[in-house]
């Protein structure tokens, strides 16, 4: 795909913007879309001239109808920053390849799980 015009959605992480470029790239939230439905921001989204919307909402394709969308859809399964940003090619790769009206489902590795100390009572 050439320079297109990305929307991000609210649950994707507003860091990753500077990474897509040259893409032309804007979060929802800085649009004043952050409290619309998913519906109501594949709506807007088209209405806008945005040819791709990037989210980490994973049902989204069981609860909008994407079939015939002039959309491209590109679904992170993860919304943990370093993951995506480590992995970035990937969503890269998969923007660069993908016709309007695709849809991908870009597979991170899952975050590494962080324990916390165990903390002792002073009775102890």
């Amino acid at each position: 795909m050439p320079n297109i015009r990305i929307l991000l959605d609210n649950n994707v992480p507003i860091r990753i913007i500077p990474l897509l470029h040259p893409h032309e790239v804007v979060h929802a939230s800085t649009l004043g879309w952050a409290a619309i439905s998913n519906g109501d921001l594949i709506r807007a989204a088209k209405r806008s001239g945005f040819t791709a919307i990037v989210t980490c909402d994973q049902n989204i394709r069981h609860q909008q109808r994407l079939r015939g969308q002039p959309l491209a859809f590109f679904v992170l399964t993860t919304t943990h920053w370093p993951t995506i940003r480590d992995n970035l090619s990937l969503l890269n790769t998969a923007i660069d390849q993908t016709e309007p009206g695709g849809y991908v489902t870009i597979t991170l590795p899952r975050p590494p799980r962080v324990r916390r100390p165990y903390l002792l009572g002073p009775d102890c």
